[in-house]
């Protein structure tokens, strides 16, 4: 796991290889105008606490304008800004004030679909000779009638909608109200390629792309094989496997055609959204004559088990996938996924913050994971996921991962002086932001204390990285840069467990620890983490 990349010898790094990503999901940011509902003002307001955390760039969950069907992920205007956010003027104002923090913005960029009421759509639907007829994916019914394939959307049922007006069906990978987008046609892609060109002439500084390996279907549009494995535990979309709706090839020269756009207006940053085993998702990176995204997203420690021996093998199988010029990268929340306090516990979330923000590549941090938010209950008659209204027995909904931000012990938590949109955690009165900021052992305070070290620890910026000998429930890896070589030990056991040292070397300080108060003796408290600056045992 080691190579001239990884030891830090390449002379210039983007600052997205060294910086940490901040996932704010504005609905549930900050609510400036008291409609229960977070907005780009709310953003804007929030902007010094997010410069105080040390991360380098927020990424923005969608705020075009959209029917809202699935939350902004069904778009009806690629260059326009939602009135619940705001106006273009103030997301001017917003990429302004981040810029001016030295922050980064990126946006959220949904290429495999619109919403049905976008203008490209409805004419599309119009006529079967419209001009923009076959800017969406529409087919005959199969022999026999009913959907041309045995393609399953997402969140379950059919991926085919019938549309009585025009006779045919139209597909769509997620809701009916998403229709997927045809990249096959010339003039769609143009127009997709120009919105990326609008937003970066605007400045801003990169896009996180939804769904990146969807955009393509195969031609012909056969029948996916059914998976052998699927059992009722799982969705309804897992009953086939995705060979023929998903990941085709020509899909990566379309992420390479965007590359080279985003290139060419300098450090700009594309994080592919890739849900594929290692082998498929490296081949996002593309090759050193015509790379694709620089960070296909990596979910792996959201989708496995939390023990040491599973996370040695992710992060070493991880790493040797990748390309020689592949940057890594890690999350270990987002607005999609159980609240990491909720799946792991709220003592091993301090030991998840430490593993995000000392491994070898970009983090990704999401907004709440930082004060520790873990189960939130939301009763019937507040769920607002479709995605659960689909397929409700198996309980994926993902509001529990966007409830509002609690601030302080204020009304409603300091979000909005109106109702929020979905319930606040239980024990906000408590865990807010202010509080937090107020406890020097706080969550809070360790991210903030983690990102602080990682940002003057060239090692943790940058190193490289190698997994070392550790207990069965302890994962150790070592970081280092020129002379300066860390141990990171991490217990993912309640119970206390022996410290390993590599031979030769000894402890020369302890940079950070996860708990307030850390033995020196050979051992790691239970569920404690710590880094460790190493010096020759001379």
């Amino acid at each position: 796991m080691s190579s001239p990349a990884l030891s830090g010898a390449v002379a210039h790094h983007p600052w997205w290889e060294s910086g940490v990503i901040y996932q704010v999901y504005p609905r549930s940011f900050q609510d400036s105008d008291g409609d229960g509902i977070g907005d780009l003002a709310g953003v804007l307001a929030r902007l010094d606490y997010i410069a105080a955390l040390g991360v380098d760039a927020i990424w923005l969950s969608p705020v075009f304008p959209s029917p809202m069907a699935d939350f902004g992920y069904d778009v009806a205007d690629y260059c326009g800004i939602d009135p619940m956010f705001g106006d273009l003027a103030a997301f001017d104002s917003l990429l302004a004030a981040a810029h001016a923090r030295g922050l980064k913005l990126i946006l959220d960029f949904v290429p495999n679909h619109s919403s049905d009421q976008h203008p490209w759509f409805l004419a599309s639907r119009s006529s079967r000779d419209d001009p923009k007829r076959d800017w969406y994916i529409w087919r005959d019914p199969a022999p026999g009638g009913g959907p041309p394939n045995n393609w399953i959307s997402d969140f379950g049922g059919s991926a085919w909608e019938w549309d009585a007006r025009t006779g045919q069906y139209y597909l769509h990978a997620f809701l009916k109200e998403q229709p997927d987008l045809n990249w096959r046609n010339p003039a769609l892609r143009d127009a997709m390629m120009d919105v990326l060109r609008f937003w970066m002439d605007r400045g801003v500084d990169g896009f996180r792309i939804d769904v990146l390996w969807h955009i393509v279907k195969a031609e012909g549009l056969p029948d996916n094989p059914p998976n052998p494995h699927w059992t009722p535990a799982q969705t309804e979309r897992d009953k086939l496997i995705q060979r023929y709706s998903t990941d085709q090839p020509e899909a990566h020269a379309i992420a390479a055609d965007m590359r080279a756009l985003a290139d060419g207006y300098g450090e700009r940053v594309l994080i592919g959204e890739i849900f594929l085993p290692n082998d498929r998702h490296a081949r996002w990176y593309g090759a050193p004559d015509r790379p694709q995204v620089h960070l296909p997203f990596n979910f792996q420690l959201i989708e496995n088990d939390w023990n040491a021996a599973t996370l040695n093998r992710i992060i070493a199988d991880y790493e040797a996938s990748l390309p020689p010029f592949g940057w890594p990268n890690w999350v270990i929340g987002s607005h999609d996924a159980p609240r990491i306090s909720a799946r792991i516990g709220e003592a091993q979330a301090r030991v998840a913050a430490m593993l995000l923000l000392t491994l070898r590549g970009t983090p990704t941090l999401y907004q709440g994971d930082e004060i520790g938010i873990g189960p939130v209950d939301i009763p019937p008659d507040r769920i607002r996921d479709p995605q659960h209204w689909r397929q409700p027995t198996l309980d994926i909904g993902r509001d529990r991962s966007r409830t509002p931000m609690p601030w302080d012990a204020s009304a409603n938590a300091g979000f909005t002086t109106g109702k929020p949109w979905l319930p606040l955690n239980a024990d906000w009165p408590v865990r807010n932001v202010d509080a937090q900021l107020a406890d020097p052992v706080s969550m809070l305070a360790l991210y903030r204390a983690l990102i602080a070290l990682r940002r003057v620890t060239r090692a943790l910026a940058i190193g490289g990285i190698a997994i070392a000998v550790g207990d069965s429930d302890v994962l150790a890896y070592e970081r280092w840069h020129d002379d300066d070589r860390l141990l990171i030990a991490l217990n993912l056991c309640a119970e206390p467990r022996q410290l390993l040292l590599p031979v030769g070397v000894r402890i020369a300080e302890v940079l950070a620890s996860t708990l307030p108060s850390h033995p020196m003796d050979g051992t790691l408290h239970g569920d404690g983490g710590l880094v460790l600056r190493l010096e020759r045992d001379d």
